[in-house]
């Protein structure tokens, strides 16, 4: 089973069951006899090279010449006329057996997943501008409803048009929390545990995906495996009265006294409260720049001025391959013949510790070195199973698998690095714009897949040299490790330098006193 089919097949919405044509009819027309099931397959159904039952064909009418082992392949053979049989020992119900999605329809089956992905796709820009425009907190809270009522409609979806648009609304709501979460975290983090941030939100969505295996191994019908699945967000709306907006967001918004609100429970939290004696609001208002109430921003400001500029450039290209690499890696991994939850568990399992290396990397030597060197090492893995001999199996598996990690490991990387490179008043924009270059990516990689008919290794050459070139494009970056977060285009237009070298600001101050444990500090 190829890597790219687990999770569809997990999540039970394109998983396609062993089918053959329905023969109840001829049955019940008393037609086959005392014959047993094997004998019933033998006359009706034409065999494939494999030697399996026709999924899609059968005989006009039964050749029981067959059972004396007659040739069928010179046989007259027709579509299925009354529906399909399917194989429910894995899964009891999913899209394909819901709405017949096979043979002639099988593209409307794949065509799900495309649908969701241009939901995911749309959902990054729109959401990245809406939290800038309206607040992280705010919109957190709109996408987690609306992807609860999108998706629990799905799974009561009486027609496939009706699925499929509720899984492309699915699709943007998710994009929405995915994107908020990470920036909101970032945010509130001081400038030594902001790796911290990054990195527990990436293992949120290694222990999701192991969370994923284990719930769709008892639970194999898609509409109740929606229902599971959705499910955690109800806690997600609890906790989130508990959540606060970002500091960061109100003061560049011009929002002192809920900015300074927030930074007061924060340092009573931490038992830090002495720090914000002599902050008030208007402390706060006279160290940052407040923007001009009748500015506002959006994504013609990400390329308006010469730094931020390149910066966009830069960072698209880099979730571009990221992307790219990642899923075209993923496509050449097979699942061992394991059972396909255990499959989907140890995939996930896997990225645990290669995550937490991660984070140690990149407190002690930096996001720039980082991604760079991930990106290099899984395109020189991609390099290597190119000249290895396919008999050498075991070692192909092993470059693949250190590949795949290493790719992994660029998309932690490329997470964090890119929410600490823009802006607070384009955060969120930039975020999104960079989301959907990389859902662009992750559209393409399947596609440069079906060029082995041109060479066989085109495609892995392809892959390994945009994992190359994008390691190269980062090169161009600037480091962020230990850098205070910019709060305004002109923090990124200004030397490096200046933003580093700034005193006098309480925000500073506050991260110079921060608390030990850094978990809901604001720099």
């Amino acid at each position: 089973m190829k890597f790219d089919n687990v999770l569809s097949e997990i999540n039970g919405f394109a998983a396609v069951p062993s089918h053959h044509c329905d023969l109840s009819a001829l049955e019940d027309e008393g037609v086959f006899g005392n014959l047993t099931q094997e004998q019933r397959l033998t006359v009706s159904i034409p065999v494939q090279e494999d030697g399996t039952p026709s999924s899609c064909k059968m005989f006009p009418e039964p050749q029981f010449n067959l059972l004396s082992n007659f040739n069928d392949s010179d046989l007259a053979t027709v579509t299925c006329q009354n529906g399909w049989v399917y194989d429910n020992s894995t899964f009891k119900s999913t899209l394909a057996t819901e709405w017949d999605l096979v043979c002639e329809r099988k593209g409307m089956n794949k065509a799900t997943a495309t649908i969701f992905f241009i939901g995911v796709m749309c959902g990054a820009p729109l959401f990245g501008f809406l939290s800038d425009r309206f607040g992280r907190r705010a919109m957190l809270m709109v996408a987690y409803l609306a992807t609860m009522v999108f998706a629990f409609t799905s799974a009561f979806s009486t027609s496939y048009v009706m699925f499929c648009i509720m899984r492309f609304f699915t699709g943007v709501t998710l994009s929405g929390i995915s994107i908020i979460s990470i920036v909101l975290s970032v945010e509130w983090f001081d400038i030594q545990h902001r790796t911290f941030a990054g990195v527990i939100v990436s293992l949120d969505w290694t222990g999701g995906n192991m969370l994923l295996a284990s719930i769709a191994y008892f639970v194999n019908d898609w509409r109740w495996l929606t229902i599971a699945v959705t499910s955690p967000l109800v806690l997600a709306v609890i906790t989130w009265w508990w959540l606060p907006e970002s500091a960061r967001w109100l003061l560049a918004n011009g929002e002192k006294e809920k900015a300074h609100f927030y930074l007061e429970k924060c340092a009573k939290m931490n038992n830090r409260s002495k720090c914000m004696a002599e902050i008030t609001p208007q402390t706060l208002t006279n160290a940052v720049r407040v923007k001009d109430e009748e500015k506002k921003y959006g994504f013609v400001d990400l390329v308006r001025t010469p730094n931020i500029r390149k910066l966009a450039i830069c960072t698209g290209i880099l979730w571009y391959g990221v992307a790219f690499t990642y899923y075209g890696i993923s496509l050449n991994i097979t699942g061992f013949g394991m059972n396909v939850y255990f499959t989907q568990f140890i995939y996930a399992a896997i990225e645990l510790p290669g995550k937490i290396m991660v984070y140690y990397f990149l407190n002690k030597f930096g996001r720039k070195p980082g991604q760079v060197g991930t990106l290099l090492l899984t395109g020189t893995c991609v390099f290597i199973n190119i000249f290895v001999p396919q008999g050498l199996w075991v070692f192909r598996t092993i470059v693949g698998l250190f590949g795949k990690g290493l790719s992994e490991a660029s998309f932690t990387i490329m997470f964090l690095y890119t929410t600490e490179l823009y802006p607070t008043v384009v955060r969120q924009n930039g975020v999104g714009y960079t989301s959907f270059v990389g859902r662009l990516g992750v559209s393409i990689a399947p596609l440069i897949a079906l060029l082995d008919v041109v060479w066989e290794l085109l495609p892995a050459v392809i892959y390994a040299l945009v994992a190359v070139g994008t390691g190269l494009v980062a090169l161009l970056l600037p480091e962020t490790l230990n850098v205070r977060l910019p709060e305004f285009i002109e923090d990124i237009e200004k030397p490096r330098a200046e933003l580093e070298g700034e005193s006098g600001n309480p925000l500073k101050q506050a991260d110079e006193n921060r608390n030990g444990n850094g978990t809901v500090e604001v720099t």
